[in-house]
């Protein structure tokens, strides 16, 4: 047997491995050095498995066809892409918005005055929902104390199983503990069926999100509108320098003056010369 024809469980060769890596970095960004390598086999085993196939070179001429590339490349994501997520991750982030964010953005700039010119917030990766549904939950409290104030949220993702489940927003009871209690009675349901301990979040924040699949790697988002908040965060940690600086410049043309773009706790704009300014740990600000 040939190394190019190894089966799926004696793990992929070289030659299949530099392919895979190759192509995930080209196409979506995130680096994929040779200690990601186990990685990858283990969750592409599983695709395997789905797709009744008995080696990596099946896989790779299957992925890389003509007829089956676009469709495969969804699932080949959604394998080899990492979706942690909590409610209320890095709260401080949510803190910072609800005092100082909103209520300058809304006193000074007219954010979100009214349902012609509403606040409009991106969550930019939003894996399967739980960080929009936070930032929908900390609005909705700025909106009830502010008469006249509206919002709506994008999220994107590259994964399409993320996305549905961010549709769906149904979650397992215990994914919702950062949850503050009162957040909870109000803005989401317990299943009836209490056997299944799930709960769903409350149509009227659902209905204020707009899910699409983005790759953030694209050279054209296709997305029309400009933000007062976009969330980025622990997205860049995954890519090199150059593809962190192209995301940034990109994600900076969608901020209005006087926006804010929020990354994770472990990432910075250090050495990018984006012209934002830090307010906060991973806060930043674009000039007006």
């Amino acid at each position: 047997m040939s190394d190019t024809q190894s089966p799926a469980r004696g793990g992929l060769t070289d030659q299949q491995f530099k392919r895979l890596s190759t192509f995930i970095e080209t196409e979506i960004g995130i680096r994929m050095p040779d200690t990601k390598r186990i990685m990858l086999e283990s969750r592409l085993h599983k695709r395997l498995r789905t797709l009744k196939m008995d080696s990596f070179e099946d896989y790779l001429q299957h992925v890389f066809s003509d007829d089956q590339r676009e469709s495969e490349l969804v699932h080949m994501i959604d394998a080899v892409t990492t979706n942690k997520t909590d409610f209320f991750r890095e709260a401080d982030h949510f803190d910072f918005m609800l005092q100082q964010a909103l209520p300058r953005g809304h006193s000074q700039y007219g954010w979100g005055a009214g349902k012609r010119t509403p606040l409009r917030a991106w969550s930019a990766a939003c894996s399967s929902g739980e960080e929009i549904y936070t930032l929908a939950m900390v609005l909705e409290e700025f909106r009830a104390q502010h008469s006249g104030f509206e919002y709506i949220i994008l999220g994107t993702d590259l994964s399409s199983a993320m996305l549905d489940r961010a549709r769906s927003a149904i979650y397992p009871e215990e994914r919702i503990e950062p949850v503050p209690e009162s957040y909870r009675r109000k803005y989401l349901l317990r299943s009836k069926d209490r056997s299944k301990k799930t709960v769903r979040v409350k149509a009227e924040l659902r209905n204020r999100v707009r899910l699409h699949r983005l790759n953030l790697m694209a050279d054209d988002f296709g997305i029309q509108s400009k933000f007062e908040i976009i969330f980025c965060r622990n997205v860049i940690i995954y890519f090199d320098r150059p593809n962190q600086s192209k995301l940034l410049h990109h994600l900076y043309q969608y901020l209005v003056p006087g926006g804010y773009l929020i990354l994770g706790h472990s990432e910075t704009l250090a050495g990018l010369e984006l012209p934002l300014l830090s307010v906060a740990p991973t806060v930043y600000q674009k000039p007006l």
